[in-house]
């Protein structure tokens, strides 16, 4: 009988969360449907999910080819997306290292006072950064946006709780066999940590791409925007024109949602190893 309701609870439940699931992605489907219809048929009521004419060539050219540089933007929202992520996983990586495996007075202060840092929100620092970024000549230019986001505390933390579970004897033979400090982390630690490293570099490259405030603060040229900034033109050039402002939204979200489904489950591995481990 146990067994008969544990398999009973698990199909009412799977039902359950598959009915909100497809909820969450009733206004992912309504984009998509929005992307291939003309503007008058995009407020049809009841709601046509597939349309009998189809505008798509036309959308897709007044996104990719209209007076808004869509391609510019893609681009820039990759690169910066890219290096920010690269850098912060030297950085992150590192510094978790640094704080697990290195012994040296005051280890765990300097771990308590980056924690405590989490509590102070990113708005209360955007003066002071952006004091520096003028100081050092970087406004204006993707550098800046790089510079203020290549650390991370969370991501630190994250490292760290996984680094906490690889067991200290495969430092110590490395060590017996001649191995310094950058050997054994780039030889033994960053293999080790390859999980939860993907999955640091899935997540961050995710937030930098839908990073709207730090572009918005340290942006002023328009051929520089990135995706966010870029989205807030065609919002003005097409206010009226949803199905235009539909193709924009899906095509600025479509890598990164093919990036998460294919790689869905190494976040959640690596997200669930860094949880436990330690």
């Amino acid at each position: 009988m146990a067994h008969i309701r544990n398999n009973i609870s698990k199909w009412v439940t799977t039902i359950i969360m598959g009915a909100l699931s497809i909820v969450f992605l009733v206004p992912l489907i309504w984009m998509l449907s929005s992307a291939f219809k003309f503007e008058k048929d995009v407020m049809r009521f009841p709601i046509q999910w597939i349309p009998d004419k189809i505008n798509v060539i036309y959308n897709f050219k007044a996104v990719w080819m209209g007076r808004v540089p869509f391609t510019d933007f893609y681009l820039n929202s990759f690169k910066v997306s890219i290096i920010t992520t690269l850098i912060t996983l030297v950085i992150s990586s590192m510094a978790a290292y640094a704080l697990t495996k290195l012994r040296f007075r005051g280890r765990n202060m300097v771990f308590l006072a980056l924690l405590s840092f989490m509590i102070i929100p990113d708005q209360a620092t955007l003066i002071p950064r952006f004091m520096l970024i003028r100081w050092f000549g970087l406004y204006d230019t993707h550098a800046a946006i790089i510079l203020t986001s290549m650390f991370s505390i969370y991501f630190t933390f994250l490292l760290r709780q996984f680094m906490n579970g690889i067991n200290d004897e495969f430092i110590e033979a490395a060590r017996m066999d001649g191995a310094g400090y950058v050997r054994i982390f780039a030889s033994i630690m960053v293999p080790l940590c390859k999980p939860v490293l993907a999955t640091v570099a899935i997540i961050k490259f995710i937030w930098t791409w839908n990073d709207y405030q730090n572009p918005l603060i340290f942006l002023l040229s328009r051929e520089l925007y990135t995706i966010p900034l870029g989205m807030t033109l065609f919002r003005d050039d097409y206010t009226n024109n949803y199905a235009i402002m539909m193709m924009a939204a899906l095509s600025a979200i479509v890598s990164l949602v093919i990036v998460f489904i294919a790689l869905q489950r190494q976040v959640i591995n690596g997200i669930a190893l860094g949880g436990v481990k330690g």
